[in-house]
Formats: structure tokens, sequence, C-alpha cells
């Protein structure tokens, strides 16, 4: 079960005043009010059952109540202290149990903890000299005793890229699974990471080594997804209701990925209907084999199902090889059903936001209803991705997620169920400048604290924001997503403040949350890019002026600007079809003030958060 960022004894309550008609532009403008009664009492309590959830009521007590007594600094102070020795305990416990997924998790809230100098104890010490790349070796070791090739695999991957020494010692055994397995890609990096000096491999491995994967081959690893949800009825006619999709396999147990957009029917709660999966091997005379779905990310549009059967092809995945622009390409899958086929082109482009998360891959391989869920490879025979989008209207225009972020989201796909994403509650703007707060959503742990809007990002846990212009969001995602809910992370702001927050968990829809909770008005810097500040008018139509527009967004490609006065006429969501519309009459100063009337729209899912 997630874990409660703030308890119930931490009350909070939204005063609906800034909701009515007769409120002030000025009024509508201000964030949502709380009434907040944390007791120091609590946050003992806390101390001993959730350390970071203590920490957390720690911080929102310092940010609600800032002019508190010497007394009860002093009683903050000493919970505090109780809480990092019971983070430090949980630690050791952890992996002592050989629990390691949470031991790193407790880990690395004691390493923000450490960077944020707030620790009074030498974490070192302490933790017997552990890091978490050292963690994640042993993780790697002790899955590769109990046969869980796949699990120790990733955490090898992870490990090295974490930093960790690897020596020939520790590396062998992983060579030899993976020339056991035949995982040649796999083979060539542990390979290379510590054994190519090793006079223990073989001259039968080395030939092994020196071979290459042929597409013929990878094409025996790829499977066709399909998904029975019965019939549906158009103008009174039935019509057979089916999905395709494309699924390759990671596991010689039987373990494929594929998208989540394909297999949602199977797990989607909201579905009512009939959802039968399949995959198939061959073609269309082949036999459909039943197929569960194990783990599944929304966000990411990514799944993990299994099925029955002992694959003749596994894909390697590594996660090393790095897509640019230009590079060849391969995409394997079903194409309207018609299976095994093979495209080729090369990477359009990088770092484009189309998921919540994190950037994507755009390729020119030809992609149709079908492909969804197929791998993406370069010529060296290694995955580059999965693919996951193309625009139907526009040929040539196809996405895939990065092979990066599948290693990455992989270990809590395995873990069954859906996978839970870390969430601040921050809506982020980029320009030449910087990151900086577009909108903080309420009731999520940056609101709490009383983070500021506009204030500039320049640090995430003691990393600073060094990606070029248009890649920074993203990069402070692929930070986050390392975490998960419950964990410290420490946020640094332009102004030399450092916010230490908990984690929660993030909603499937984060604007859908904020939109049943916060005034329109203040919704208007999420939705459309553009931050208004009080204007004129009656408090029944109250009139705001255009602040800020970010550049690139709704507000700046409708030809909206700093300082046009305005007022809100209507608006509307449809959750449904994830949007929201606003409509507003506007006075251009471009266009010589000339007051019209327009409609904007904006998406619930958009991909600038944190």
């Amino acid at each position: 079960m997630p874990r409660k960022i703030i308890p119930l004894s931490v009350s909070m309550f939204i005063i609906a005043g800034v909701f009515f008609s007769c409120a002030t532009a000025a009024q509508r403008l201000e964030p949502p009010q709380y009434t907040i009664d944390v007791r120091l009492s609590d946050i003992e309590r806390l101390a001993d059952s959730d350390p970071t959830a203590a920490i957390q009521a720690i911080e929102v007590f310092k940010a609600r109540y800032p002019n508190v007594d010497v007394t009860q600094q002093e009683a903050l102070e000493t919970q505090f202290q109780r809480a990092v020795t019971k983070l430090l305990d949980d630690t050791k416990k952890a992996v002592t149990a050989k629990e390691w997924n949470r031991a790193r998790s407790l880990f690395r809230s004691l390493a923000v903890l450490g960077s944020s100098k707030v620790l009074s104890i030498d974490l070192s010490m302490e933790l017997s000299g552990f890091t978490e790349a050292g963690l994640l070796l042993l993780q790697a070791e002790h899955y590769l005793s109990q046969g869980k090739n796949l699990e120790a695999f990733l955490s090898l991957v992870q490990a090295s890229q974490s930093g960790a020494s690897i020596n020939a010692d520790q590396a062998y055994p992983f060579f030899k699974r993976a020339v056991e397995l035949k995982l040649r890609p796999l083979a060539q990096f542990v390979y290379t990471l510590a054994l190519q000096s090793d006079s223990r491999v073989e001259e039968s491995d080395r030939l092994f080594l020196q071979g290459r994967d042929t597409t013929a081959e990878m094409i025996r690893g790829v499977a066709t997804v399909l998904v029975d949800r019965g019939l549906r009825i158009e103008k009174g006619r039935s019509y057979a209701d089916r999905v395709l999709g494309s699924a390759f396999f990671i596991d010689k147990s039987g373990l494929l990925i594929t998208n989540y957009h394909v297999i949602s029917s199977e797990v989607d709660p909201e579905y009512n209907g009939i959802s039968r999966m399949f995959i198939r091997l061959g073609d269309a005379t082949s036999p459909r084999i039943p197929a569960k779905v194990i783990g599944w990310d929304p966000i990411m549009d990514l799944a993990v199902i299994k099925a029955e059967v002992v694959p003749e092809y596994v894909f390697s995945v590594i996660g090393t090889d790095v897509a640019q622009v230009g590079d060849k390409v391969y995409a394997i899958g079903s194409p309207a059903g018609l299976e095994k086929t093979v495209t080729s082109g090369i990477i359009s482009a990088l770092n484009r936001r189309l998921l919540q998360l994190g950037d994507v891959i755009q390729l020119d391989a030809a992609v149709n209803h079908g492909n969804s869920g197929g791998p993406v490879i370069n010529e060296r025979g290694n995955l580059l991705g999965v693919v996951f989008a193309g625009i139907e209207q526009f040929q040539g225009i196809n996405f895939a997620v990065p092979v990066q972020r599948l290693v990455s989201a992989l270990p809590a796909l395995l873990s069954g169920g859906q996978v839970e994403r870390p969430w601040l509650g921050l809506v982020l703007g980029e320009d030449r400048d910087g990151v900086s707060i577009l909108y903080v959503a309420p009731k999520t742990p940056a609101f709490e604290q009383n983070m500021p809007l506009e204030s500039e990002i320049v640090g995430l846990n003691g990393n600073g924001v060094e990606a070029p212009q248009g890649q920074r969001i993203a990069s402070l995602q692929d930070q986050l997503l390392l975490c998960q809910p419950g964990e410290l992370v420490s946020l640094e702001t332009k102004d030399g403040k450092k916010w230490l927050l908990t984690l929660a968990k993030r909603p499937q829809k984060p604007l859908a949350e904020a939109i049943k909770l916060d005034t329109k008005e203040r919704l208007t810097a999420p939705l459309f890019g553009m931050i208004l500040s009080p204007g004129f008018g009656s408090s029944l139509t109250p009139q705001f002026q255009i602040k800020k527009v970010l550049r690139g967004s709704i507000a700046d490609e409708s030809g909206l600007s700093e300082n046009d006065p305005l007022s809100i006429q209507g608006f509307t969501v449809d959750e449904k079809q994830g949007v929201a519309y606003m409509d507003i009459s506007i006075k251009k100063r471009k266009m010589g003030f000339l007051e019209v009337m327009m409609r904007l729209y904006g998406y619930l899912e958009i991909p600038d958060t944190l």
C-alpha cells in the first residue's frame, strides 16, 4: 500500500469562498486556502512509524508556522533526529533481510538528508560503506544465485550505470549465464565491463561474442498480441471488437514487453466489458496462446505480460546504446495483424515530449496499427526502444519509448500490479533562463510547503539542471523517475533555499485532480501556459491581465501576450477526451486592443510536471 505523506491528524480542508461568483479577481487568483492542524504529538508518533512522513510533517509545520518559539524548535529538532534514526535502522534491517528495493529506497532518502547537510552522523560509517551502486551489485548477485536471470542482469546494468566498481570475479558468473542463455548483447556488455583480459573466457565464448544476432533470429522473439473484447454494436450492427498489438520476449520464462494501451482493458477498473488476451507466435493459422498481465505503467505506456511458452529468441534489455539522430533502425511487429513485419528507417529526432514523463524517440520507419509494443533495434542488433505511437494522418512520423526508460521501469513492472510514480505537485515552464514553477497543484507535497510560483529550480537531490535548453524538464523528470513515492527529495531554488519534500503517489491525470480543487483562473497556467494577475471589472465578471505567457504554449500560439486584459466567460472539462476548454473575452495589444472572443483548449495530460 502507498504511504501517506501527511497523516489524517494533519487536517486539511478547502475554504470554498474563492469559488463563489462574488470573489474579486485577486481572491480568485489566491491559492486554495487550507486550515492545517499539525500537532507535535502527531509528528512524534510518525517519527517511529513512518519517518519520511514525519519529516514532511516537520517541514509543513515550519512552512505554516514560521514564528515558532524556542521550545517548539527544540521539539521539532528532537523529532527530526528520531525520524532519521528510525530511517537508518530501517535501512540496515532491509539490507540484512535482502529486501533490496526497499533498502535502496530508504538509502536514497538518507542520501538526500546527507547531501542537504542536515545529518549529524557519518552515513558511510553507519552503513558499512554501502552506496546505492553497491546495493545494486549485491542485489544482482543475489538474484543470479536464485536463478532470477532477468532481474539479475537488470540490477547489474543499473549498478554499472550508477558507478559501481565491478571486478572480473564479480562479472564472470554473469558472463557465463549470458552465454548459456545465448543473450549475446548482454554477454558483450559484461565482457567489455571487466573480462577483456580474463583467461577464463574460452575461445568458443570469444567466437560467440564476435557474432551478431540476425534480424531473422530476432523476428522469432516477437509476438502478436490480440485482446478480444467481444462485440461492439454500431448502428444496429455488431462488429468484432479486437485490439491488435505487438510484444517481444525478454526472458525464457515467457515474459514479454508491450504497450499499456494495447492491454489496458485487461486491467482498467473503469472498463466493464469482456476482455481476453492472447499472443500468437506465427501467422493467422497459428494457435492463440493465453497470456496475462504482470505489471503495467499507464504513464510510460509500458506493460509486462506473460505466456506459458518457451521463446525461440529473447531480447537483451541493456539500455547502454543511446539513440542518435540519423542512426539506422529497424522496427519489428504486426502492422494490421501482418505478423513478423520488419520495417527500416532512421532516428528522425530525439527529445520529443509526448508522454507525461521524460521524452521519446521519433523515427521514420513505417509503423502502423498493430506495431504498438514492438521492438526498435539498431544495426548492431541492440534494443533502442519500444514502439508506442504514430500519427496516423502523417506517414513516417512515429515514436518509441527509449530503452533507458524501459530498463528503469522494469524492476517495478516485474514486481506486479500498476507502477506507482512519484509526484511533487509542480507544473514547470522552461525558457532560455532556466526552469521555473508555473503552477503548484493543491494537496501535494509542494503545495503543503507553500512553494512560491515562478521560483527557478536550479537543483534536484544535489544535482544541477545542466541539460541543454528544451531538455531541462525531461532531465529533472529522469532524476525523479529513479525514486519511489514516500522517498525524500531535496529541491533547490535560485534564491538559495533548499526544500526537503516527501514524494507522493502521482495521479494518472494530475490536472484532472487539480481541477476539482482549484479555480479556473489559476488553472490557466498549467492548461494554457499563461499566468494571470488581477485586473479591473465587477465581482460578477472580474477582469484579469496576462502576467506571463510561456513560449510555445497554447496561449503563445493563440497570439496572446503579456498585459493583454481578459475576462473568462466559460470553462468546460471533458475528462473522457482529456481536454479542458476555456472561453475568454480578450483585448489583444497586437490587434490594437480590439476585443475578441476566443476558445482555448488544453490537454489534461501535460508533459511538464514534476
